[in-house]
């Protein structure tokens, strides 16, 4: 992966606040400014780990404690000697102490969802259940005849923690929000995924145009940006791994808490994937670096690397070879 520096524009101004930042930073015609580049890496699980049961916040002794050692891996990591796999073994994915970048901050709960009230997610419907199984993956050990078989991971369409909803997972976990009067942009750092999002009244597209990222409409509920998604196409979507359906309902909420902090609060509502509704909590801190181009795979040659790979395989087996 190739990291390129990739120029940002402003596309609205900020009028002046009182210093006291009671009240929200605001754009020249009044709504809240909620644009910026956020950052929202976590330590805090999506789900709560089984083991904390029915404690929803950790003690500030136990946060601290937690960071601390998200610090020490990190340094471990850094520190430590290369080591190369050994011939025919299992390499894996990237070098997680390397590649993978989840911060080393908590939010202080003990997982990122907030409803239902065990932080965990629902259960899957039967039809769920199988989707989750039967999902493409280059993880499984299979052959691919072709690259309609692979996820949209491995062809380099989404993004994982892109979404929507926004997930923290992996790396490049940075989000820049742009917004004008009639319209909001939302620019991930992931697969840089981007959604134009018109704000007002207004219905959804055709329920038979059915899009990658969905359909998405955005009103405003006081000084929350609400914007309501639907029409998601059935090409195996998913996101952070769950799965979901082309059915899927997803609501977001974007509210500036402070001049460093954005609340973004995402509700998925899909009766094919799981057997109730549940929403989750992130808090994005503000980042005063630029974002970043994910070039995919730099030109996704390892698309034609597995399958090369996956036909040679066939021609040894149709030679008899060893």
């Amino acid at each position: 992966m190739i990291v390129v520096r990739m120029a940002t524009i402003a596309v609205a101004f900020c009028v002046a606040v009182p210093a006291s930042g009671q009240e929200p930073l605001r754009t020249a015609w009044g709504t809240p400014d909620l644009q910026g580049v956020w950052d929202f890496r976590t330590i805090t699980p999506l789900e709560r780990p089984q083991d904390l049961a029915d404690q929803q916040f950790l003690s500030k002794e136990e946060t601290a404690n937690r960071e601390q050692e998200a610090v020490d891996r990190n340094e471990w990591f850094l520190n430590a000697e290369v080591q190369r796999a050994e011939a025919g073994g299992n390499v894996g994915a990237y070098n997680l102490g390397i590649w993978m970048d989840t911060g080393t901050t908590s939010t202080g709960r003990t997982s990122l969802i907030v409803d239902p009230p065990d932080g965990r997610v629902p259960e899957l419907t039967k039809v769920g259940q199988a989707r989750t199984v039967n999902q493409p993956t280059s993880y499984k050990d299979q052959r691919y005849a072709s690259y309609t078989d692979l996820s949209n991971f491995d062809r380099c369409i989404t993004g994982f923690n892109a979404g929507p909803p926004i997930t923290p997972a992996g790396y490049n976990q940075n989000m820049q929000l742009f917004q004008t009067e009639h319209y909001v942009a939302v620019l991930t750092e992931m697969v840089h995924t981007a959604r134009l999002i018109p704000i007002g009244p207004g219905s959804h597209i055709d329920e038979n145009i059915r899009q990658w990222f969905g359909d998405s409409r955005a009103h405003w509920d006081g000084d929350t940006l609400v914007v309501e998604t639907e029409n998601f196409n059935d090409h195996d979507l998913h996101f952070n791994w769950l799965g979901s359906s082309k059915n899927m309902k997803l609501i977001e909420r974007f509210r500036r808490i402070d001049a460093d902090t954005l609340s973004y609060e995402f509700t998925v509502t899909d009766p094919e994937t799981w057997v109730a509704s549940w929403t989750a909590e992130v808090p994005m801190k503000r980042n005063e670096l630029p974002l970043f181009e994910y070039a995919c795979h730099e030109g996704n040659y390892a698309m034609e690397t597995m399958l090369a790979g996956a036909r040679a395989d066939e021609r040894k087996a149709t030679r008899g070879d060893q």
